[in-house]
């Protein structure tokens, strides 16, 4: 009788796995592939996570930013021995230009000391010399210079991603619980920011129900996930989904377009962690590997 019962449970978990197959779009393996290409178009772009060269926290008074090795910030081969000053008063950043015309700051060229402009997602004046960039970053109480190099040695040498192969199995009609209150989101730089969560997303996979905590990312939801291939299959700091905002209390919750944070590819990016709650007691062999060349966030 056991045996029958354990026979008919398995059966009904596979019929719920072939409907959710059933249940996806026609063209869903091209719509997936599609959104592979557009992911690795986006990490090999000119400014893209791969060209990430450098990451320097600001102190107060002036901070001298070129390739030589006396300056406080060195940059890449590719730049001046002197860029510039960067000087930071309170909250304020300013940049005085040490190297000429070959220096432009959001492509126009700067001959004398201008003021920075930044924000916390990084809509920030950028300084260009040649291949290389940079431009402010705010992270809760600290001020830092991102530098980009178009001829980063990560982007040269990079082989291509990796995914999981396309499953509909892991794409969920999830409920929307709304429950909008402030969480804890934790950073690899040691921080933890305090950030905006609208509600609880529920769905159903092989007869369990699992819950995850979004936040908002612009006009999506941002989900920062872990599950149990969360060590030698995917990256160990969990892997990232954004979704489109509830309707109608329904999120279309698509693991098939969970991918990898920055600092699976550079260590000098400041990633979030999964909040509390959000590791998933369940293999999610859907989306994103781990990078091949990544052996940094052991952190």
């Amino acid at each position: 009788m056991k045996v029958v019962l354990r026979m008919l449970i398995g059966v009904l978990l596979a019929g719920g796995i072939v409907m959710a197959a059933q249940n996806a779009p026609p063209d869903y393996r091209s719509q997936i592939l599609e959104w592979q290409q557009h992911r690795e178009a986006g990490l090999r772009a000119e400014d893209g996570w791969l060209t990430l060269a450098g990451l320097f926290w600001l102190k107060p008074g002036n901070n001298s930013i070129g390739s030589g090795d006396t300056n406080d910030f060195l940059l890449p081969s590719d730049a001046p021995p002197q860029v510039g000053l960067l000087r930071l008063s309170g909250k304020v950043v300013t940049f005085t230009n040490l190297a000429g015309d070959r220096v432009t700051v959001n492509k126009k060229t700067v001959a004398a000391t201008v003021m920075l402009h930044y924000d916390a997602v990084d809509n920030s004046d950028i300084v260009q010399v040649g291949p290389v960039s940079f431009y402010v970053i705010e992270r809760g109480n600290k001020l830092g210079v991102r530098v980009k190099d178009r001829n980063s040695l990560t982007l040269r040498n990079f082989k291509g991603t990796r995914f999981f192969p396309i499953d509909a199995a892991f794409r969920f009609d999830a409920k929307f619980i709304p429950d909008p209150k402030k969480i804890a989101v934790p950073s690899v730089i040691g921080q933890t920011e305090m950030q905006e969560s609208p509600g609880i997303v529920e769905f159903s996979y092989l007869g369990q129900t699992y819950r995850l905590r979004p936040i908002y990312e612009g006009k999506t939801l941002f989900f920062i996930f872990k599950d149990l291939t969360s060590k030698k299959e995917t990256y160990p700091g969990g892997r990232m989904l954004n979704t489109p905002l509830p309707q109608d209390d329904r999120v279309m919750l698509d693991f098939n377009k969970a991918y990898d944070p920055p600092c699976c590819f550079t260590p000098y990016a400041t990633c979030p962690l999964p909040p509390k709650g959000n590791s998933l007691p369940v293999r999610i062999q859907a989306g994103e590997l781990r990078f091949e060349g990544q052996n940094k966030l052991e952190r």
